[in-house]
Formats: C-alpha cells, sequence, structure tokens
C-alpha cells in the first residue's frame, strides 16, 4: 500500500470494531493514527484504551467530541461544561493534543441562532485556559448548515473561525472537515485565514454521496465514491500550511453492516488513492 504516513482513521468509520479488534487492525495494516471517541473510550476505560493505545505505537489525532454548549438553562451550561472539563482530561490522558468540538443546536423553544453562537463564546471562555493548562486545543467544526437546528449552529467556517478569533489560536482554532464545507465558495478563503493564524487543528475526509439516507447523519461517503475532490481541499489546507495528519471520519450504516478490517484496508487504500502523499 502507498506510503501512509499521514493517514488517521477516525474509530467512528469503522465503529463496528472493538477498540483493541481496531488497534490490531491498524497495527496489522501499517496505520499510524487514529481519531478516537469519547463513548467506546469510556466503555473501554480511559486510562486503559490510552494504555493500549500507546503500546501499539499509534498517534492518536484527536478525541470526539466535546461541544454542545448552547444551552439556556443554567443547569445544562453547568453540566456542559462540566462534561467539556472531563473531555478535556480525556484527551490528555490519550495522549492527543486535540479535542474536536460540535457546538451544538437550537435548544428547544428558541430561534435566535445568533444568540446561541454567542453562548457558545461564553462558555468557551471558561474551557479555553482549562484545555491549554491540559496541552488540549479545542477545534470548533462547522457541520453542514443541515444540522443547525439540532446538532450544531456553526455552519461555516468563517462563523468557526469568528469564534476562534476571540482566544488565542494555540488555545481554540477549528476542524476542516470537507464534508461539511465543500459546498461553500467561501471555505477556501476562510481555510487560508485559519492557516495565517495557525488555527487549523484538525483535517477531515469523508464523501457526499446522495441521496442521503432518512435521518441524514449517517450519510457520510466512503472517500472516492461521492460530489468532493479530496486532492482539491488538502491543496487548500496545506497551502494554508497544514501539514498534519488527514483523518477519515465516515458514518454510514452500510459500511458499518460490513467487515470493520476489510473496511479498513479499504479505506486506508481509498485515502491513498484520493490525496497526494
Amino acid at each position: 500500500m502507498s506510503d501512509l504516513t499521514r493517514f488517521s482513521i477516525n474509530q467512528m468509520t469503522v465503529k463496528q470494531l472493538t477498540l483493541p479488534d481496531l488497534v490490531t487492525a491498524c497495527r496489522d495494516l501499517g496505520v499510524p493514527a487514529v481519531g478516537l471517541w469519547r463513548e467506546p473510550v469510556q466503555e473501554y476505560g480511559v486510562e486503559a484504551a490510552a494504555g493500549l493505545v500507546r503500546d501499539a505505537g499509534l498517534a492518536v489525532t484527536t478525541l470526539c467530541r466535546g461541544g454542545f454548549l448552547t444551552a439556556v438553562d443554567a443547569d445544562e451550561r453547568a453540566a456542559a461544561l462540566a462534561d467539556n472539563r472531563r473531555a478535556v482530561d480525556e484527551a490528555a490522558t490519550l495522549g492527543t493534543d486535540t479535542l474536536v468540538l460540535v457546538s451544538g443546536g437550537l435548544p428547544p423553544g428558541t430561534k435566535d441562532l445568533r444568540a446561541a453562537r454567542e453562548r457558545i463564546a461564553d462558555a468557551l471562555t471558561e474551557l479555553a485556559p482549562y484545555a491549554e493548562d491540559h496541552g488540549v486545543k479545542l477545534a470548533i467544526e462547522p457541520l453542514h448548515p443541515m444540522f443547525a437546528s439540532d446538532r450544531c449552529v456553526v455552519s461555516t467556517l468563517t462563523q468557526a473561525l469568528d469564534l476562534a478569533e476571540r482566544f488565542p489560536a494555540h488555545q481554540v482554532g477549528v476542524t476542516v472537515d470537507t464534508y461539511h464545507i465543500w459546498w461553500d465558495d467561501t471555505a477556501p478563503e476562510a481555510i487560508a485565514r485559519a492557516g495565517a493564524q495557525q488555527r487549523i487543528h484538525t483535517f477531515q475526509l469523508a464523501d457526499w454521496i446522495t441521496p442521503l439516507p432518512e435521518g441524514v447523519l449517517n450519510g457520510r461517503g466512503q472517500i472516492g465514491d461521492g460530489a468532493i475532490d479530496m486532492r482539491e481541499w488538502q491543496g487548500y489546507v496545506e497551502a494554508a500550511g497544514y501539514t498534519g495528519a488527514i483523518e477519515v471520519e465516515l458514518f454510514n450504516e452500510d459500511l458499518w453492516a460490513r467487515d470493520g478490517r476489510e473496511l479498513l484496508a479499504e479505506t486506508a487504500r481509498r485515502w491513498a488513492e484520493n490525496v497526494d502523499v
């Protein structure tokens, strides 16, 4: 297989694999890095997961996910802040310096997107210094606008940067995910802006395939199966100075129904075929 030095597999892409099976498959296939998800890591045990990955020689590129910071209710906001501090602690234990944030949707009964984004900024005022103290950067991920109501009121890289720029770059930056930004003709300019400030904290790939499934969330396509030119977006982030891992994060029921090791091998091949290394 081609050079996989910069390849990272997000755990959700092959969620049918247990963490030990994922680690073994990565080692066998020469995959050097993983992006981990909090729920399966918590189920396995954070300390145990950290040891498992470390002993296998795998780098942890990201931890997904923190965020959901838009609540209005004081108790809900306090609970969200506490959960995000735990996420920072978990990231530090796992040895990754990047916690991906999915900011949260509109709280029930509200319709004010701008106010929701301001509540994210208020939360980051508390979380960003805490993350810095633990050696962790926060990476705000804009999600496609179809998720604005229920999952993420930050829909563009420009909106993500407008939030991130209130804080030092080593505290808060952005996630560049092809699935969520490929449609936006202002995104290349925003990538350049983020790169100039060293705010591109992670770069993720997923393809856009249609028709989208019912429920929308699990519609990410395998690399090379859809409408997105991965090399084009790789070119934008690398022109902006990004040289880190390129992580594949897919949510797809059909892919999850397959053999996990086979899917991991296929994803590594597709990655190599669709990026320049």
